[in-house]
């Protein structure tokens, strides 16, 4: 049989700590180890039924000095405290955890009142008197004095013990140029638990990008006892569109000019998200030179008053079909270019 850890040890106190020292680093402890707050985790569970062994026995004045002056003895049916005392407790206690032939027993509070020592511990969450649903098969409408604990299994659940609802996920596909500005969906979600479909309408903001997520407050699963529902993370997914290329709050497109255009300097449409403009070709412009069009990129979901900016490749036409006399004039062009190289 594994040795019992000293009580003072597992509260984390040491020898003697009086009253209010114990019920502090009980409240801490219990709230630590609680079966709600680590499901299906048997250590913890072990552990908080060794910090409630410790609480029960050193908040118990009676209970405390047996323990100061015989240890564990003064509650094992063999022990100092059988033959000193003749087991005061009627054997229920020592039965409770891990005591000989142990497993884990039903618990009988004879002569003290529980339903104290919890509304003490835990505010109010246990109110009037009685506890409600501590656990499944725990105490049921019941206060624990004469009461029966059949085992942790599920937690508090007194009514003031409120927990936040988990949250949900959901995804929602949107156009470049929804993202770019900003719109409103309509997504239909359905409930995990119920089975039932709702439509929600969404505000996307402008200038969210792929990957990010948008968040409902409360449209989650609902609290426990009243506690607040969870919230819909809602991620965005951005569709492409043809001739844009998005990096974070920058556009990159891309523009042909005529050869001519781009040998003599001229004038080239150019379209954005907001509209054509008209962008200046330098003279003797190089295919894969870049204008950069400030402000035209995507807006900043921070700031609405800052914007990206948008990058041009510029690319060259060079024509497919020239009739003679173009031929015959680029030819010219041509050998003209020739000379010059040669009496450079």
């Amino acid at each position: 049989m594994a040795v019992k850890r000293d009580y003072y040890e597992v509260l984390g106190l040491t020898k003697g700590a009086d009253g209010a020292a114990v019920k502090k680093a009980y409240r801490k402890l219990a709230k630590k180890y609680h079966p709600d707050m680590n499901p299906d985790n048997e250590e913890a569970e072990k552990k908080f039924k060794e910090v409630t062994e410790a609480y029960n026995i050193l908040s118990d004045p009676e209970k405390k000095k047996l323990y100061d002056q015989f240890g564990h003895a003064a509650f094992d049916e063999t022990g100092a405290g059988g033959g000193a005392y003749g087991d005061p407790y009627g054997g229920t206690y020592r039965q409770a955890y891990g005591g000989p032939g142990s497993g884990y027993r039903e618990y009988h509070f004879e002569g003290s009142n529980m339903d104290d020592m919890f509304n003490d511990i835990f505010g109010d969450i246990f109110k009037h008197g009685r506890t409600q649903g501590f656990g499944k098969g725990g105490f049921q409408n019941s206060g624990f004095s004469g009461g029966a604990y059949s085992g942790f299994h599920s937690g508090f659940g007194g009514e003031d013990f409120r927990a936040k609802g988990s949250d949900l996920h959901a995804e929602v596909t949107v156009g470049f140029d929804e993202a770019a500005f900003g719109c409103d969906k309509v997504i239909r979600i359905q409930d995990p638990g119920s089975g039932a479909v709702q439509s929600l309408k969404v505000h996307i903001p402008a200038g969210i990008d792929s990957g990010k997520s948008v968040r409902l407050r409360g449209k989650g699963m609902p609290g426990t006892n009243g506690g607040e529902n969870g919230d819909l993370l809602l991620k965005v997914r951005v569709s492409g569109k043809s001739g844009y290329e998005r990096k974070g709050m920058d556009v990159y497109t891309t523009v042909n000019i005529p050869f001519t255009t781009a040998v003599f300097g001229g004038e080239a449409v150019v379209s954005t998200l907001y509209g054509n403009v008209l962008c200046k070709i330098k003279e003797g412009t190089q295919s894969g030179s870049k204008i950069r069009l400030r402000g035209k990129g995507i807006v900043s979901m921070k700031d609405p008053s800052v914007h990206g900016d948008q990058y041009v490749t510029v690319q060259i036409e060079v024509p497919r079909y020239l009739d003679p006399a173009a031929k015959q004039k680029l030819k010219e062009f041509e050998a003209a270019c020739a000379g010059k190289a040669r009496t450079a």
